[in-house]
């Protein structure tokens, strides 16, 4: 056994995050299917309740489609202000039993609890007092996973949602990962298990079965990886310090649209939403880069990597503007676009810089 069986991780993941929000505020929509987004006809579920789930509604959901399959949904335009709020609540309750804090997202994060700072007795009663936590101070349930990597733990959690959580020990770690379909594992999407499937491989005992030599010459890179984790290995630590790699935003129209300042219009808000982000998190990087997903959903992207770290607002404005006119005009009608910065330079990121535009 790998010398990680000696960790203690704890993956923890809210219950609907966005979705409970809304419910512990409004006690109207408890027990309610609710949806976190616009019930516009280009709007997208956010986030959806356990009950509105029931009806087949997810995250990333067309809105029309929603309402289609659950007509009696309530729509609830987003707050991320106060899910933001929520999460530090959540994160400062994490800090006192780790400093080894990686956070995924709002609502969930790896906790490496190995050095047991606190003497509880077990991760188990580690991880189900930090449950209990979290709904006194924040009306709120979580799920957890208990296990000895990072890879396991995540997979645990969802074994006992909501509000429950479930323990993987070294000993049952690799079988329990052949008995689960490959579609559950992290970093297997919808597209890579399709193709897993036509392999033959659809559980992890089928993909345990695999050579590593016929894994690469099938899956390419990712190869390894699926090889360890059909064994139960992951080796990966809990990183703190993880950095962002990038930051975007994006937006549906209500309409498609074909006039260039209609849709320079819709670049220049979502570069604006951009920087909002990188002058409070102070993080600036060199590369633009601007999405335009068309009406028959064809998508494209044009890039550019500066020669100076994108410090000003105007100059982030600057650089979208050129890219989204390098595929100006447009005979098919745009649905969406997008802005995103990225290739941050974290050493000199403070360092307000003077930005020419292009050489």
């Amino acid at each position: 056994m790998p010398d990680s069986v000696d960790r203690k991780i704890i993956h923890v993941d809210m219950d609907a995050f966005f979705a409970s929000v809304e419910q512990r505020d409004e006690p109207a929509l408890r027990g309610k299917p609710v949806a976190v987004g616009h019930a516009a006809a280009r709007g997208v579920v956010a986030a959806a309740s356990y009950e509105a789930r029931k009806f087949g509604v997810r995250s990333a959901l067309p809105s029309v489609t929603a309402l289609r399959r659950c007509p009696e949904l309530v729509f609830v335009p987003p707050r991320f202000d106060v899910y933001k709020a929520v999460s530090r609540q959540i994160h400062a309750i994490f800090s006192d039993y780790t400093d080894l804090v990686q956070p995924l997202s709002l609502d969930e994060a790896y906790l490496d609890v190995t050095a047991n700072r606190r003497g509880i007795e077990t991760a188990w009663k580690t991880a189900r007092e930090i449950r209990a936590r979290i709904l006194e101070e924040t009306g709120l349930t979580a799920s957890a996973g208990v296990s000895y990597n990072k890879f396991l733990a995540k997979l645990a959690s969802d074994q006992r949602k909501p509000n429950g959580q479930f323990a993987v020990t070294p000993d049952m770690g690799a079988a329990w990962v052949e008995s689960l379909p490959v579609s559950r594992f992290h970093g297997v999407g919808p597209v890579t298990a399709k193709k897993m499937a036509g392999l033959g491989i659809e559980t992890g005992a089928d993909l345990r079965d695999k050579t590593l030599a016929f894994l690469q010459q099938n899956l390419g890179s990712s190869a390894e990886w699926y090889y360890l984790i059909a064994r139960g290995i992951d080796e990966r630590p809990v990183n703190p310090d993880r950095e962002r790699k990038s930051s975007g935003s994006e937006t549906t129209f209500d309409r498609d649209l074909q006039e260039d300042l209609e849709i320079e219009a819709g670049v220049l808000r979502q570069a604006d939403d951009v920087w909002n982000w990188c002058e409070k998190a102070q993080e600036f990087g060199r590369t633009v880069t601007v999405k335009v997903k068309y009406g028959d959903f064809q998508n494209i992207t044009r890039s550019r990597t500066l020669p100076a770290l994108v410090t000003t607002q105007e100059a982030l404005r600057d650089a979208s503007l050129a890219l989204i006119r390098s595929v100006l005009p447009t005979e098919k009608g745009v649905r969406l676009v997008g802005v995103t910065v990225s290739n941050f330079d974290r050493s000199a990121s403070t360092v307000r810089e003077a930005l020419p535009l292009f050489d």
